[in-house]
C-alpha cells in the first residue's frame, strides 16, 4: 500500500447490501489507519448483512441508516424541538469523497435515474463531493446490458468505477462481479487526493496571530484563528512536501507529518524562521505578524490610573520581505488581509515585500474569513491573477498548494532553458 497520508480526509463510505458488505469493515479499518475520518451510510438491505455496531466501533462515529431520523435530527440546528430533516445535506457537505462499497446493480440504477428513496441515494444526488464506485454483483448481473449501461453514464457524470474482479462468487459462478479487495480500494482514494504538486520541496510555513507584550498580562494581537496556514501546511504535506510550521498563538491540532515551532511574539517568529530557512526551497507567510510592539515593556502589570494612557509603540521585522531578499532566496508567497481596494493593495504588497506571489482577501466584514472555516482568496503574481472562489478553507489550501506547485515547476523549467 502506498505512503500516501489520507489524514483529516472526510470519508464518506456507504454500504448496499451484498454478501461483499463484510469487506467493508477491513475497508474502514484501513481508511482509518492512513488518517480519514470515515462516517457510514448503511443501506437496510447492508444491515443483514453486517451489523451497524461492527462498522460504529472502527470509524469511532455513529452510522446513519435513515432517511428521516427523528431522533437525530430533533433540533439539531436550533436547540429547539424543531424537525429539520436536513441530515442527508449536512453529511452530503460534510464528504470530501464518498466512497460506495460494496455498490449493488440495484444502487447503480437508482443513482443513474436520480432516485433519492433512501439515506444513501440522497446523499449521493446531493453532494458535489467525488464519487468512487466499488461494483459487486452475480456475473450475469453485472453483464446484463442495463447495467453496463449505467456503468458508462455514470462514468460520464465523472462517477471514479473502480473493479469488479473476477473470480469465484458466494452463489458459485466464476466470473466478473467480486469487489476488489480493500487495499486496493484504498489505493485509489488516496489517488484521488494525491496530487504530488510539491513532491520533493521543503517548505517554512508562518501561521497564526503574534502576541506583542505590554506587561506580564497583556498584550498586543489580532484576529488571526491560524486555520489558513494549519490547512496550508496539511495540504502541502499531503502534496509532498516536508514542513515546517512556526505557528503563533493557535488553538488548534498539529497536522500529521508536519514539524511544528511555537512561538509568541515577531521576533520569536523571525527568529524561528531565521534557523530554518536556509534549506528551505519554499516559504509561505500566512501569520498575522504585528507591524509593532511595545517600546517598553513592563516587568509589572500597569495599574490603571490616568483617564488616558499613551503607549509607544516600534516596527517589528518585516519576515516576508526579509525571506524574499535574501540571496538564492525560496519561493515565496505571502498574504495579504485586506478592508479595501483588494487588487490595487494586494499587487502592491506582493511588489513591495518582492514576493512571487500574493494572495490577498477581504476581511473585517459579516463574511469575514478571521475565525471562519471558509476563505475567498484572489492570487496575484507578475502579470497575472486568479480567484480562489469562496469555499472551505481546506478547499482553498489544497488550490493554493497546487497552483504554487505548477509555478514552481514552471520557474525551474525557465531556469533550466537559460
Amino acid at each position: 500500500m502506498s505512503d500516501i497520508t489520507l489524514q483529516n480526509r472526510r470519508i464518506l463510505l456507504g454500504v448496499c447490501g451484498g454478501i461483499a458488505a463484510y469487506k467493508s469493515a477491513e475497508l474502514v479499518r484501513l481508511l482509518v489507519k492512513k488518517g480519514a475520518e470515515v462516517r457510514v451510510v448503511m443501506t437496510a438491505a447492508a444491515q443483514q448483512f453486517v451489523g451497524e455496531l461492527t462498522f460504529q466501533a472502527l470509524s469511532a462515529n455513529p452510522v446513519h441508516t435513515k432517511l428521516i431520523d427523528l431522533e437525530s435530527e430533533l433540533g439539531v440546528a436550533t436547540g429547539e424541538d424543531t424537525v429539520t430533516g436536513m441530515g442527508h445535506i449536512e453529511l452530503a457537505r460534510w464528504a470530501d469523497l464518498i466512497l460506495v462499497a460494496p455498490a449493488t446493480a440495484d444502487l447503480l440504477s437508482r443513482h443513474t435515474a436520480g432516485r433519492a428513496d433512501d439515506l444513501l441515494a440522497a446523499v449521493l444526488l446531493a453532494s458535489r463531493a467525488p464519487k468512487l464506485f466499488a461494483p459487486a454483483m452475480n456475473m450475469e448481473m453485472w453483464s446484463n446490458s442495463a447495467t453496463q449501461q449505467n456503468i458508462s453514464k455514470l462514468t460520464e457524470r465523472g462517477v471514479r468505477i473502480v473493479g469488479p474482479a473476477s473470480g469465484e462468487q458466494a452463489c458459485g459462478d466464476v466470473g466478473l462481479g467480486r469487489m476488489v479487495e480493500p487495499d486496493q480500494i484504498v489505493e485509489e482514494v488516496s489517488a484521488k487526493f494525491s496530487t504530488g504538486a510539491l513532491q520533493g520541496e521543503s517548505l517554512v510555513i508562518t501561521a497564526g496571530a503574534t502576541r506583542e507584550p505590554l506587561d506580564p498580562v497583556r498584550f498586543i494581537s489580532n484576529r488571526s484563528s491560524g486555520k489558513m496556514g494549519f490547512a496550508i501546511a496539511q495540504a502541502a504535506v499531503d502534496a509532498g512536501a516536508k514542513v515546517t510550521l512556526i505557528a503563533g498563538d493557535c488553538a488548534l491540532d498539529t497536522p500529521d507529518f508536519v514539524k511544528r515551532v511555537v512561538v509568541e511574539s515577531a521576533e520569536q517568529m523571525m527568529s524561528a524562521v531565521e534557523e530554518v530557512i536556509e534549506n528551505a526551497t519554499l516559504f509561505i507567510g500566512t501569520a498575522a505578524v504585528a507591524d509593532y510592539r511595545p517600546a517598553k515593556y513592563k516587568q509589572h502589570k500597569i495599574k490603571k490610573s490616568a483617564d488616558t494612557m499613551t503607549i509607544e509603540l516600534v516596527k517589528n521585522r518585516d519576515i516576508l520581505a526579509e525571506v524574499a531578499a535574501r540571496k538564492n532566496s525560496p519561493y515565496s508567497v505571502g498574504f495579504a488581509a485586506e478592508t479595501e481596494n483588494l487588487a490595487t493593495n494586494g499587487e502592491g504588497k506582493r511588489r513591495s515585500k518582492g514576493v512571487d506571489i500574493v494572495a490577498a482577501n477581504l476581511v473585517g466584514g459579516e463574511d469575514s474569513p478571521f475565525g471562519s472555516d471558509e476563505n475567498e482568496v484572489t492570487l496575484y503574481w507578475d502579470g497575472g491573477e486568479k480567484l480562489l472562489k469562496r469555499s472551505s478553507k481546506t478547499d482553498i489550501a489544497r488550490q493554493l498548494i497546487e497552483f504554487i506547485g505548477l509555478r514552481v515547476r514552471e520557474q525551474k523549467e525557465e531556469l533550466e532553458k537559460k
